[in-house]
């Protein structure tokens, strides 16, 4: 054993945290924050404000920031999201950060210009490649289905192998705080394979609800999205996600969480009893 062995000195420079009011953003800023690092809140509501539609907020936000988290608000898959992305880097770096953490998904080739953009600015960069999010079940697009107890979606039996947002933020802060995860990509999934019929009887457990997964036509799921007058931005990423991430291409489980952290990710069942137990669901006592 190495008596002189000193873990490095984690990063506490000002970190801009965007997207802070999001699923992993605010989760990041909680944990920075316990941390003892220095956080700015990069989200339309905080002073001052980040609005990705307005690159002139952009100065404010990033002056004296060394570490920057990137959550792209949408997706990196829309038109124009690498263009945005590349633009903010290249200033950002003009203001002198140093590290920069980039949140995509996995199996989106047009992703793919985002991390290039990142990994050719000259920062120190770690990406990170999430599948989808436990937490869209609770706190995102399809929270208001499992309320109804009827997840309508044309998802079919493709399985996917759902991570939680807890574990991508503790990758996330970790890429932020310590300098072993410089040049990484991490690919994060949960431990196991899911349908969303899967998901659904593991609602059901957690809950004490019946809740069902009913698999709709695409066509048919499109056209009420469209009717419910959803934004076209909406509408043209479900139609992405549902037609082409869901497609089997990410149906296999990736090591991400473990190398980061070195424990596995967080399985959907606990996730699923943990949120029972607050009663967000009305789960039964």
């Amino acid at each position: 054993m190495n008596l002189f062995y000193k873990k490095p000195r984690p990063e506490r420079g000002l970190t801009l945290v965007v997207g802070a009011t999001g699923k992993t953003g605010s989760r990041v800023v909680e944990r920075l924050t316990a941390k003892g690092v220095t956080v700015r809140l990069g989200s339309r509501s905080a002073t001052p404000s980040f609005d990705w539609l307005k690159d002139s907020s952009w100065d404010a936000c990033l002056k004296g920031v060394e570490n920057v988290y990137i959550s792209y608000s949408g997706d990196l898959a829309v038109p124009d999201a690498s263009d945005t992305i590349e633009a903010f880097i290249r200033k950002a770096k003009r203001y002198g950060v140093k590290r920069a953490v980039l949140l995509t998904g996995r199996g989106e080739d047009e992703a793919l210009l985002s991390e290039r953009a990142l990994q050719s600015s000259g920062l120190t960069w770690t990406i990170v490649r999430a599948a989808w999010f436990n937490q869209n079940f609770s706190e995102g697009a399809f929270a208001d289905l499992v309320e109804a107890g009827q997840i309508t979606l044309p998802a079919g039996t493709t399985p996917e192998p759902f991570v939680d947002a807890d574990d991508i933020a503790d990758v996330a802060v970790a890429a932020l705080t310590e300098s072993e995860h410089s040049g990484q990509i991490y690919e994060v999934t949960g431990p196991r394979l899911m349908t969303f019929s899967d998901v659904a009887s593991e609602l059901s457990s957690a809950t004490g609800r019946e809740i069902e997964f009913q698999d709709v036509p695409h066509d048919a799921f499109i056209s009420g999205v469209e009717d419910s007058g959803a934004p076209h931005e909406v509408l043209w990423l479900l139609d992405y996600l549902f037609t082409t991430i869901l497609d089997g291409r990410n149906a296999y489980l990736a090591d991400g969480v473990e190398r980061a952290l070195g424990r596995p990710p967080k399985d959907f069942s606990d996730f699923a009893n943990d949120f029972a137990a607050s009663r967000l669901w009305g789960a039964v006592a």
